[in-house]
């Protein structure tokens, strides 16, 4: 077989970086499972016209099909972009078995058919997390989930995070009273303040949404704001104006960014600047970024969707965010932020004296394993000296020779050799498993 040819944009780590994806998968689980969020897995596929449903991502959908399905008898079906829309069609489908509030979180893959470039995969693992109400959602939601978030991430070996916090009612209430019309298409041109800058988003604003220029100026002076306390109110009713919507979006904000000052002092930040172009949030929108790496653009995002689904007797609204774990990953391993203590998980390596004595090893091997402590036999019963270097090319820190008389074991890293029986010996807690280190 000729040497297979690599295809971008579907990662494959080494296993030394799959342990580092590992250990953020189980960080994330665990502080989600601790915040009463149960875990759920949905199928890969669904019908293309479901997800044709989300606009512009529809050009990105990936059809499934069957090799010889010659007739197209079939239904179309394509792989999720997303966790959301599979999300919807789980709530409608099983929803007399559920209870809500329903509390989810979800770790799969996702496929998109976007151009591939660093951060950004065709193929690539979300971890998403979402409260769903029936036909109500209380908005102390939209405090807890950034929360929740902002624990998760700070459990991670990545440098501290950004969290910037908006409320949608705030930019539709203010937009209403400049008298804006279009009010979605001028969020989706202030979403890209951060990528074309302020001279092409008014010009945007124009275009797309018929603003004037003074109108234009206003949205952009609106945009201009953030804070993390009840004076980021204050600098928007300085600017003149004021609707209902706006000031029930003040007063959510203003809620959520002083919690976030009494449980996670300097990560939740208001910035008005944030829009979360997408035409279905309603409530709250979050977006999170790395210090130091901001280029990396947002890890986390989400927000308040009234609609998340509808069976036509009831609507059922969420509040949830997704964390990019790949395009996490992906930096935590290009920056060197982490690394693994080894690239297996086994902590120690029985040694074989004799291809007649390896019985006795895997005797010991079994010993070490019941009692919970990942072990593995020696390949070949080669010189002890070549057996030890196979464990250390592998970060293994410890080496066992069974013995007729007696056991030692070895600390390869220190060269410390004891005496031991399988049947108590235990490795210190930090070399029973592979531990994630912040370098």
């Amino acid at each position: 077989m000729a040497r297979p040819t690599p295809l971008s944009g579907f990662p494959e780590w080494l296993p030394a970086e799959r342990a580092v994806e590992t250990h953020v998968l189980d960080v994330l689980r665990r502080t989600f499972e601790l915040h009463g969020f149960a875990g759920i897995e949905t199928r890969a596929v669904e019908p293309v016209e479901e997800l044709q449903r989300k606009g512009e991502t529809s050009k990105e959908v990936y059809a499934v099909s069957r090799l010889h399905d010659d007739d197209g008898a079939e239904r179309r079906l394509g792989l999720h972009f997303d966790l959301t829309v599979p999300l919807a069609r789980y709530v409608l489908e099983h929803a007399g078995k559920l209870v809500f509030p329903f509390k989810r979180y979800q770790i799969q893959k996702v496929w998109r058919g976007e151009r591939p470039q660093e951060g950004r995969f065709r193929e690539f693992t979300q971890a998403d997390i979402d409260v769903v109400g029936a036909e109500t959602l209380p908005f102390h939601y939209e405090v807890d989930l950034p929360l929740v978030m902002a624990e998760a991430l700070a459990a991670l070996p990545i440098p501290p995070v950004r969290i910037a916090v908006n409320n949608r009612k705030i930019a539709e209430g203010f937009y209403t009273g400049i008298g804006l019309d279009d009010v979605d298409a001028a969020l989706r041109a202030i979403d890209k303040l951060a990528k074309i800058g302020p001279d092409a988003v008014a010009e945007l604003l124009r275009e797309d949404a018929g603003a004037t220029p003074e109108q234009a100026g206003q949205a952009l002076e609106l945009a201009g704001i953030s804070g993390t306390d009840a004076a980021v109110a204050d600098q928007v009713r300085a600017l003149g104006v004021s609707t209902p919507l706006l000031e029930e979006g003040l007063t959510e904000l203003v809620a959520l960014v002083e919690a976030a000052t009494r449980r996670v002092p300097g990560t939740v930040v208001a910035d008005l600047s944030i829009a979360r172009g997408l035409d279905y949030y309603t409530g709250s929108v979050y977006e999170t970024t790395i210090v130091g790496h901001e280029d990396l653009g947002s890890i986390c995002s989400g927000g308040r969707y009234d609609s998340l689904a509808s069976d036509g007797a009831r609507t059922y609204p969420g509040v949830g965010l997704s964390i990019g774990v790949s395009r996490l990953v992906a930096r935590i391993l290009s920056a060197d932020l982490a690394t693994a203590s080894r690239a297996v998980p086994t902590a120690v390596l029985v040694a074989v004296s004799a291809e007649e004595d390896r019985g006795r090893s895997d005797d010991v091997a079994s010993a070490l394993r019941a009692r919970g402590v990942p072990a593995d036999v020696a390949p070949t019963a080669a010189k002890f000296g070549k057996q030890i270097r196979h464990a250390d090319r592998l970060g293994i820190p410890y080496v066992w020779f069974p013995g007729a008389e007696g056991h030692e074991v070895k600390d390869i890293r220190s060269g410390e050799q004891v005496s031991a029986e399988p049947g108590s010996w235990l490795p210190p807690e930090q070399d029973l498993t592979v531990a994630v280190h912040r370098t």
